[in-house]
């Protein structure tokens, strides 16, 4: 009885040490934490580009997906290695107010206004985004705004202003602020047979249409583009800066431009490489 005691233990004790041993090693596996948005995300995109990175390299990526405003604070705060989100004024401002370094262009796609198939608002047939933004508010037709300072909620505010239009003096009335990501949102939306923005990738992604529909595409201002930044170490020294610009210069090779160009859903592309374009226009000047 003793010895059955003694051995129990003995296992005990070497099943500790394993797992001890265990959890250090896959401390010591090298990674990096990207804070990026409900796009690249709820898209597939980065679960397609991650995996072909870590054969790549051997670093893993662990993605922390919000909307822009907050992805970027993490990088402010330190708690993100490398930042990848699509608002470019805030990103420009987080690297001049000394947040962040070598910012770069990586990829497109374009916003498009979604809402009910009997469109109260009549929008289908218009030539100009900002116009369609005037006819909701037009006809109080209920819109549902992100309202979580992503860059899919600063692009919709532009337009409103664009619009001359003060759509938050109306929150609670046709206009509603969901506070969530753009899956999410356009479920709201769905329900509530109202208008959306949304980036093409994420709508292209979301199955719960129902009587939800795409109305408006293809304007200028819907252009979005996608922009990679480095968080600044002298910021932050325990940032894994050598790691997360080898993500970077990953991304924006022509390995990484390839593999984004690469991935579609339903036969449809969804995000259109544009880094190389940044890089011969620089050496250009």
């Amino acid at each position: 009885m003793e010895i059955t005691k003694l051995m129990n233990r003995i296992l005990i004790i070497i099943l500790l040490i394993l797992f001890t041993m265990g959890v250090v090693w896959a401390d010591k596996k090298p990674f990096i934490t990207l804070s990026s948005t409900t796009s690249t995300d709820n898209s597939g995109l980065l679960d397609f580009l991650i995996p072909k990175f870590k054969n790549k390299t051997g670093i893993d990526v662990r993605v922390i997906a919000m909307g822009t405003g907050r992805a970027l604070l993490l990088g402010e705060r330190g708690d993100a290695d490398v930042v990848l989100v699509h608002h470019k004024i805030s990103e420009e401002q987080f690297v001049e107010n000394g947040f962040g370094i070598d910012r770069r262009d990586v990829m497109y796609n374009d916003y498009v206004i979604v809402g009910p198939k009997n469109d109260p608002a009549k929008i289908k047939q218009l030539k100009h985004a900002v116009d369609a933004f005037k006819l909701i508010s037009h006809h109080k037709a209920p819109f549902i705004s992100r309202g979580d300072d992503s860059g899919t909620h600063k692009k919709e505010l532009e337009l409103w202003s664009l619009a001359e239009v003060d759509a938050q003096k109306y929150s609670g009335e046709w206009y509603r602020e969901a506070g969530t990501g753009m899956g999410a949102t356009l479920n709201i939306a769905n329900g509530m047979d109202a208008y959306a923005i949304t980036d093409r990738g994420t709508w292209l992604s979301f199955k719960n249409r129902d009587e939800l529909t795409l109305l408006f595409e293809n304007d200028p201002p819907l252009f979005n583009q996608y922009g990679v930044i480095l968080v600044n170490p002298e910021r932050h020294e325990h940032i894994k800066y050598q790691e997360a610009k080898l993500f970077s210069n990953w991304l924006t090779s022509n390995e990484g431009q390839q593999a984004i160009a690469e991935f579609t859903l339903e036969n449809q592309q969804l995000f259109f490489p544009n880094a190389q374009r940044e890089i011969a226009t620089s050496e250009a000047k």
